[in-house]
């Protein structure tokens, strides 16, 4: 009888366990909402292949978390700002959305974190690139996951120059973006002793690029940067390429580079170009299970956004299940205070002003004798330890950030 007693009674305990963690998940339901540019210039690198990359996330969990269903709302933003942040309110206000995922473009990240921290919401941010966004842009409500500017100006930038490329011509897609990249590459140019001799600015997106690639040629630099990303870059590319600017003498550095665009563009016309990447599907075995299991799904080897994606949606729903709850605060806090080791990233941890920080890569585009299919593109020349590649705390403008 007491055994039976005893059986009961962790039974009961059990029981109200699990019914006091799903109490503490607000109506029994963890709603994500993923927001991303699904028809345009940053389709590729993100868009409806970032969808399937959560999705897999979901069902790799179970589908449920504590017993409580996960959903997906997803929307185009379109790279508009407005109109992602009606979308963006609605998901908070009206739709009980507990995180939103993805995020590209940054400007439209920044006004959908400006929402977050106004009604307590959760950002992931993937796939946007400016440092600003866990800088002066930081709020208690989101953490930037995959990569950002600093590092790519640390890396590909800082790569160039010692490579005898001094003086620098710097071509920039006119929004926070490209402001952030150029200031940054800016820095990492001039600490390095280099020079930028100009820039010029592009609408964004932009499709003709004749006029900036002759000022590029023009101006006599013996690097010409492009401070932009998606389509715009590999526009910018293959223009400088019927321009001939490499053939006269000029580099060609490409800041943001994604495997999608080097597979558009072809090794053909990559070959040599060396940039920064925060992950790479054919780096390691586990990577490649995964890239694996992700081109069954898609067709595509996944972008280092794909699998940032993947990554920060298991490090959420695992955060949830350990708290118990979806309340933003509760769920941030735990996320920081637990590593992260899979197949994105090992021993990468997400600082006070919400930048999960982790190792990058300079990688160089291989050459059609060096690539063995159409997908194998990378080889990777340099590791960039986390803690160098990304800002310090020692130099952010984060108010989160302690100044003790």
């Amino acid at each position: 009888m007491t055994i039976m007693k005893k059986l009961l009674t962790t039974a009961i305990a059990s029981a109200m366990m699990v019914g006091s963690a799903q109490a503490d998940i607000s109506d029994d339901t963890v709603k994500i909402g993923y927001l991303a540019d699904m028809s345009g210039t940053y389709r590729d690198l993100a868009g409806p292949n970032g969808l399937k990359a959560l999705e897999m996330a979901i069902a790799d969990f179970g589908g449920k978390v504590n017993g409580a269903k996960i959903e997906v709302v997803s929307a185009d933003d379109r790279n508009n700002p407005d109109s992602s942040s009606s979308t963006v309110r609605r998901w908070l206000e009206n739709e009980n959305v507990d995180l939103v995922a993805g995020m590209v473009a940054s400007s439209v990240t920044i006004a959908v974190t400006k929402l977050l921290e106004e009604n307590d919401g959760l950002g992931i941010v993937s796939g946007s690139a400016a440092s600003s966004i866990t800088n002066e842009h930081c709020t208690p409500n989101h953490i930037h996951y995959v990569y950002d500017t600093y590092p790519l100006a640390n890396g590909t930038a800082k790569a160039v120059v010692q490579e005898g490329g001094k003086e620098w011509f710097i071509l920039t897609a006119d929004y926070a973006f490209g402001h952030a990249l150029e200031g940054d590459v800016t820095r990492v140019v001039e600490e390095n002793g280099g020079k930028v001799i100009k820039t010029a600015r592009h609408p964004f997106p932009t499709s003709d690029f004749s006029s900036y690639i002759l000022q590029a040629q023009s101006s006599g630099a013996d690097v010409v940067a492009l401070a932009n990303a998606g389509s715009d870059t590999t526009n910018a590319i293959t223009t400088a390429g019927e321009f001939g600017l490499t053939q006269s003498g000029q580099t060609l550095a490409a800041l943001l580079l994604f495997l999608t665009d080097v597979h558009a563009l072809g090794v053909n016309s990559a070959q040599g170009i060396q940039l920064t990447t925060g992950w790479y599907w054919n780096m390691n075995e586990e990577a490649r299970k995964w890239a694996d299991r992700f081109m069954d799904e898609t067709g595509v080897r996944p972008t280092m956004v794909h699998a940032g994606i993947y990554s920060s949606t298991m490090q959420y729903l695992n955060a949830v299940k350990a708290t118990g709850s979806d309340d933003t605060q509760t769920v941030r806090k735990q996320m920081m205070d637990t590593p992260i080791n899979d197949m994105f990233a090992t021993n990468g941890r997400i600082r006070e002003d919400g930048r999960m920080v982790h190792d990058m890569y300079l990688a160089e585009v291989k050459t059609p004798e060096e690539s063995e299919n159409e997908w194998d593109l990378y080889k990777i020349v340099r590791t960039i330890p986390g803690d160098e590649a990304y800002r310090p705390l020692s130099e952010s403008k984060c108010s989160l950030v302690s100044k003790n």
